[in-house]
């Protein structure tokens, strides 16, 4: 089973995302993960949305006295951060099991095409939540792209090239067959180009879920999850038609992304991971909140897709 747990969903609205409550986030999701633990192992993957982009807005503040970061190092960075936290809370949850499993963060790659439409035209959220004018002023002085996500405001959007392969699959494999839970792709994972017959990074950032999903399909997963901000997904979300999708096959869900019912920078990546999970043979996928997570899973609420 893979697990896909949203940057977003480690820092809640109206939070300063300080490591303390992060941690805090990252134990309650913990405590329903380890219980979804089975012979066949378990995956976590996470998104860093506003990890990555206080990362970058630290470097930009600090350039005159520190030598910037890159963006392929903030996601690096934030992999061995998050991972961390998933790595701790995992570890505690499982204090009293007879038999706990070990948790171990392997910093995953993903290769990327250079010729990706996607460089040249940013889509990917990063970094908090602004009011219009912090956005455009960040724009202008820091040369970012902005854009306005939906009804919480502004953020700054990056290219997001869509994923060809994880460069370390097979050792993520080896360890789940050795009993390890294991968290990986974090952020999307490393972005790299083959250039000259060489692993170059680039300045984007893998969207997690479809990162998530092209692992899922790697490792022969039965089953993906994907753990967002809200409980389930909606149909005309943000409109005064917004009505919950509890339970829906692949066919139906796919005309529905079709008629644009789930824009690029929201919700569409989650539900173009879930189309390439099942047309790849999975056997479900389940959209829902980490608050949620335990009533989705005993069939109350959630968005359940089946091929």
């Amino acid at each position: 089973m893979v697990v896909a747990l949203g940057g977003n969903a480690l820092i809640r609205p109206g939070e300063a995302g300080t490591p303390a409550q992060q941690y805090q986030r990252v134990a309650e999701v913990a405590e329903v993960l380890v219980a979804l633990t089975g012979p066949a192992g378990l995956v976590v993957t996470h998104g860093n949305g506003p990890q990555v982009g206080v990362h970058l807005l630290r470097s930009e503040l600090l350039k005159q006295q520190v030598p910037p970061t890159t963006l392929e190092l903030a996601v690096a960075a934030t992999q061995a951060e998050i991972g961390l936290m998933i790595v701790q809370a995992m570890s505690n949850a499982q204090r009293d099991a007879p038999a706990p499993r070990p948790v171990v963060a392997v910093v995953t790659r993903v290769l990327v095409s250079a010729s990706d439409p996607a460089f040249q035209e940013p889509t990917k959220f990063v970094g908090g939540f602004m009011d219009a004018e912090t956005a455009q002023i960040q724009a202008a002085e820091l040369g970012w792209q902005v854009r306005r996500d939906g009804d919480r405001g502004w953020r700054r959007v990056v290219p997001s090239p869509a994923p060809q392969r994880v460069l370390e699959v097979e050792q993520v494999a080896a360890l789940c067959r050795q009993g390890n839970i294991v968290v990986a792709c974090g952020g999307g994972g490393v972005p790299v180009v083959e250039a000259h017959g060489r692993l170059v990074g680039v300045e984007a950032v893998v969207d997690k879920d479809r990162a998530s999903a092209v692992l899922a399909r790697a490792l022969g997963a039965s089953r993906m999850i994907i753990l967002t901000a809200v409980d389930a997904v909606q149909r005309d979300y943000g409109t005064s038609r917004a009505t919950p999708i509890h339970r829906i096959h692949a066919d139906a869900l796919r005309r529905l992304w079709e008629a644009g019912q789930f824009p690029a920078g929201s919700m569409g990546p989650k539900i173009e991971a879930a189309l390439s999970f099942l047309d790849g043979g999975g056997g479900s996928v389940l959209i829902t909140s980490p608050e949620h997570l335990p009533r989705a899973l005993a069939g109350e609420g959630g968005t359940l897709v089946l091929p």
